[in-house]
């Protein structure tokens, strides 16, 4: 008798198959969708297509025929084929607008070499800038005000900071509770730690965030007497909390999925079970517990609500773990919905949007790199 197989041997099968199989297709297709369009909001800052420039050029109305249609389309904002589906009367109405929005602009930022600098161009993204009244080249993120600035690097400070914060507060607990629970810990006590660790994962982060900024930012001010009660170290602290669960799930199973054999030879040579968890198995698992650091790491980095009711929300410049700061996430929830859509302000959070998908994607590569030697060095190849 045949093994019949297809659709018309199991109808049932096929199509849960075909389902899964659309669903997986539609989730990727889905966050490739929202990645593009997230680039292309940012792409005219990638462009140098953004100008946020107080004081810019005008080109009077009156020299629409003298000016090269490239120079045009620039000066208007608009590509090629925008500049080819417009007629003349239109472009002069466009032209007309730009030259009464320049009148607009106050008499005293006329002669201001700050109201013509353009904040989005990358030297000034990335670079301090000399900016008027102030001392030395700073780094200043502020977008909102007559002259506005957008210098990226005390968000990536802030950023940086909370999640190395979380990191070192997540990791040797959540791998230390891992350890435990899967090597040392008796049957009857792994049924109520690792359930309750797990339960912390369903916490929603804006009640962590709560929770930090009401009780745990007063606590740990009193604990090491700083000046500022939200800062860096409390949402680090708050993050790492948030991360916790995740690391400790997916290294608990890593390190459960490591052969008995190991283990029960370690012990039958004589090593304590101490010395079998952290010289025997610890080591086999280690594919499984980077991938859980790696896997926290982005769980930190893009938190939102936690560090953007715990940091205190100060973008400066500052190294120092108890100064109030900002991360990039934070500043997005907190200035997408005032940002005039189509402005510089806009396109440079969707920026902002468009480093945070390239950190995680970088992230993750170097990640799956470092697991696939760790793998392939425990399996001797």
């Amino acid at each position: 008798m045949g093994i019949h197989r297809g659709h018309r041997a199991r109808p049932l099968e096929w199509i849960a198959e075909r389902l899964i199989f659309g669903i997986s297709f539609l989730t990727i297709a889905m966050v490739f969708l929202i990645f593009l369009f997230i680039a292309r909001e940012a792409l005219p800052v990638f462009l140098g297509e953004t100008n946020s420039a107080l004081v810019q050029e005008v080109i009077p109305s009156t020299d629409l025929g003298k000016v090269p249609r490239e120079r045009l389309a620039s000066y208007l904002g608009m590509t090629p084929a925008e500049m080819a589906s417009k007629d003349e009367e239109t472009l002069k109405t466009l032209m007309e607008i730009r030259e009464e929005a320049a009148k607009d602009v106050p008499e005293r930022f006329r002669n201001d070499k700050d109201a013509k600098v353009n904040a989005t161009q990358w030297r000034y993204l990335l670079l301090p800038h000399a900016w008027t009244g102030y001392a030395k080249p700073e780094s200043i993120w502020q977008p909102v005000g007559t002259i506005a600035k957008y210098n990226l690097l005390p968000l990536f400070i802030g950023s940086l900071k909370t999640t190395v914060i979380g990191l070192a507060f997540a990791v040797p607990l959540a791998l230390a509770a891992a350890l435990y629970v899967s090597q040392l810990a008796p049957v009857s006590m792994k049924e109520w730690i690792k359930p309750g660790v797990e339960f912390l994962s369903g916490i929603p982060s804006v009640v962590m965030g709560a929770f930090a900024f009401l009780v745990l930012a007063g606590v740990l001010q009193s604990l090491f007497g700083y000046r500022f009660r939200l800062n860096a170290f409390v949402a680090g602290i708050a993050l790492g909390l948030t991360s916790i669960p995740l690391i400790f799930s997916i290294a608990e199973d890593a390190l459960t999925s490591v052969p008995r054999a190991y283990v029960q030879a370690a012990l039958a040579l004589g090593a304590s079970k101490w010395q079998t968890a952290f010289q025997i198995v610890l080591p086999a698992a280690a594919p499984g517990v980077f991938a859980a650091i790696i896997l926290g790491f982005g769980r930190c980095i893009g938190e939102t609500m936690v560090v953007l009711i715990a940091s205190g929300n100060a973008s400066v410049v500052s190294w120092n773990l108890f100064d109030s700061t900002r991360s990039l996430t934070a500043t997005i929830a907190a200035e997408m919905a005032e940002a005039v859509s189509g402005g510089p302000h806009y396109r440079v959070l969707f920026l902002l949007g468009t480093l945070l998908f390239g950190v995680t994607f970088i992230t993750n590569f170097v990640g799956e790199q470092v697991m696939h030697r760790l793998r392939r060095g425990r399996e001797g190849r």
